[in-house]
């Protein structure tokens, strides 16, 4: 018996074979919807903005960061400061003007204070500003020692981070200092 692939009628010679073209997601990510990201409602400019950075401005900012830290003889000539009233701070540092909240394990980091809110895990970090965080959230579990912390954007992302406390003890204290910080820095809009 002899099979059949295709459609069931046969195509005369005087009309040609016609390709329909293939469907999915194997071909289309849209084709499935919730895999790909809303359109966005403004039209996207092609010139580059204030958030987008041209090569010229990333050219002069890696020349500035690949700058040689100077010896601490030189830093400890200079204990004065300059004289345009500039520090040369490292942005490692914390600032210690207002309250700070750090939290650290053998893995994970976060620290907020007057500049924003960093973690850390391994080797990835990231870094929010008080203008981009849309909300904190804390929660500490029932059982066991890790407290967790998600940071939440105006744009419905959220990047949580797990501390391992040495006790469960910590996560009272720890809260109330992530409290401080927040009353001190975070404006809700």
């Amino acid at each position: 018996m002899e099979q059949r692939i295709g459609s069931s009628s046969k195509p005369s010679k005087a009309e040609p074979l016609k390709a329909e073209p293939v469907t999915g997601a194997g071909f289309d990510p849209a084709y499935i919807p919730g895999i790909t990201g809303p359109t966005p409602r403004e039209p996207v400019s092609k010139e580059p903005g204030p958030a987008q950075a041209t090569a010229e401005e990333l050219k002069a900012e890696t020349a500035v960061a690949e700058k040689p830290a100077r010896p601490a003889d030189e830093r400890e000539a200079d204990a004065d400061g300059p004289a345009d009233g500039l520090t040369d701070a490292p942005a490692d540092e914390p600032v210690t003007d207002g309250p700070v909240f750090e939290a650290s394990d053998r893995r994970a980091r976060i620290v907020a204070d007057r500049r924003g809110v960093r973690l850390s895990l391994d080797e990835e970090a990231c870094e929010f500003r008080w203008d981009e965080i849309a909300a904190v959230e804390t929660e500490s579990p029932r059982f066991g020692k890790r407290y967790t912390i998600t940071v939440h954007t105006p744009d419905r992302r959220w990047y949580p981070i797990e501390i391992e406390a040495a006790a469960r003890s910590r996560f009272k204290e720890w809260d109330e200092q992530l409290d401080a910080v927040l009353d001190a820095y975070f404006e809700e809009a």
